[in-house]
C-alpha cells in the first residue's frame, strides 16, 4: 500500500487518542492517590483484591472519582479515534499518557527518576513511536467480517480463563508486574472489540456476533479495572501505565495484523519495523518494573511514600 493510497480521515483519529491520552495519564494518578489513601483509612492492602471496605471507601474518596471520570473520558475519546482511524495507528498513542504520568508521580511522590528508568522510558516511547509512524502511512480499515468476530471471540474466551487462573494463583502476591501484563492483554481485546463493534455498527450489521462483542468488551473492561487496581496497590502508576499504553496497545495491534489484516498492503520492511518497535517497547516496560525505585527496584518502596491528601 502506497501513502498516496490513504484516506486522509484517518489521521483524525490522531489527535482525539493524544487527548484521550492526557486524559488516561491524569485518571490514573488520580486514582492511584485515592486508593493509596483508601488503604491507609481501611489499614488493609488492596493488594489481594478489593474489599468491600475499600470499595466503598474509594466512593468517597474525591480523587479516585475524578480520576474514574477521567478515565472515562479518555474512554470516550479512544472511542471517538478508532471510529475515525485503523486500530493499530491509534491505539499505540496512548504511551503519550506514559510520559505524562511519569512526570506526575515523580513529582507527586518526590521520587527521583534515576538513568535507568529515563531510559526504559525512552526506549517504550521511542519503540512506540516508531510503530505508529510507519502504521500510519501502510495501514487502513477492512471490513469486520464474522469469522474474524469467532476468531477474536474464541482468542478471548482463553485469555479471559487465563487470566483468571492468574489472578486466582498471584492475587495474594503483591508482584505489579502480573496485574500490569494481565491489564494490558485484557484492555488490548476491549480496544479491538470497541473497534470491532463500531465497524460492525457502521456496516448495519446488528446480529448476535456483534452484540456478543459487546459482552465481551463489558467483561474484559471489569476484570481489566480490577487488574489495574490491584496493580495501583504494587507499583507506581507510571508503571501501571506502562503496561496500559504499552503491553495493551502491542495486543490490539497483533490482532489488528494478524486478524483484522489492517497491514495486508504493507510492506515487508515496514512488517519488520513493527516486530522490532514492539520489541523495543516491551524492553521499556520491563526495564521499567526493574529499576523504577517504588517497583521494588533501587529505591524506597511505594508504600514508603507519604499518604496522599485527597
Amino acid at each position: 500500500m502506497q501513502v498516496a493510497d490513504l484516506n486522509p480521515t484517518q489521521f483524525l483519529g490522531i489527535p482525539l487518542a493524544l487527548i484521550g491520552a492526557a486524559f488516561l495519564a491524569f485518571g490514573a494518578q488520580y486514582q492511584s492517590r485515592g486508593l493509596n489513601k483508601v488503604e491507609h483509612i481501611v489499614g488493609e492492602s488492596a493488594r489481594a483484591g478489593l474489599s468491600w471496605g475499600h470499595i466503598r471507601n474509594l466512593l468517597r474518596r474525591p480523587s479516585w472519582v475524578v480520576g474514574t471520570l477521567l478515565l472515562g473520558l479518555a474512554v470516550v475519546f479512544q472511542i471517538g479515534s478508532l471510529s475515525l482511524s485503523p486500530l493499530i495507528i491509534v491505539q499505540p498513542i496512548g504511551v503519550v499518557g506514559l510520559i505524562i504520568t511519569s512526570i506526575l508521580n515523580s513529582r507527586v511522590s518526590g521520587v527521583h527518576l534515576g538513568k535507568r528508568v529515563r531510559g526504559s522510558l525512552a526506549l517504550a516511547v521511542l519503540g512506540i513511536v516508531a510503530f505508529v509512524t510507519i502504521a500510519a502511512f501502510t495501514a487502513r480499515d477492512r471490513p469486520v467480517t464474522d469469522t474474524k468476530l469467532i476468531v477474536i471471540l474464541v482468542t478471548f474466551a482463553v485469555v479471559l480463563v487465563i487470566s483468571l487462573l492468574l489472578f486466582a494463583a498471584f492475587r495474594h502476591q503483591a508482584i505489579a508486574l502480573i496485574y500490569i501484563v494481565g491489564a494490558g492483554v485484557l484492555y488490548g481485546f476491549v480496544a479491538t472489540f470497541a473497534k470491532a463493534v463500531i465497524g460492525r455498527f457502521q456496516q448495519g450489521e446488528f446480529e448476535w456476533l456483534t452484540w456478543a462483542c459487546v459482552a465481551a468488551l463489558i467483561v474484559g473492561a471489569l476484570l481489566g479495572m480490577v487488574f489495574v487496581q490491584n496493580a495501583y496497590s504494587s507499583g507506581p502508576p507510571d508503571l501501571v501505565v506502562a503496561g496500559l499504553t504499552v503491553i495493551d496497545p502491542i495486543v490490539a495491534v497483533l490482532i489488528g495484523i494478524v486478524v483484522l489484516q489492517e497491514a495486508a498492503g504493507a510492506p515487508g520492511w515496514a512488517i519488520l519495523v513493527y516486530i522490532a518497535s514492539g520489541i523495543v517497547a516491551v524492553a521499556g516496560v520491563l526495564g521499567l518494573a526493574r529499576f523504577h525505585p517504588q517497583a521494588g527496584g533501587d529505591g524506597p518502596s511505594k508504600m514508603s511514600v507519604p499518604a496522599p491528601q485527597a
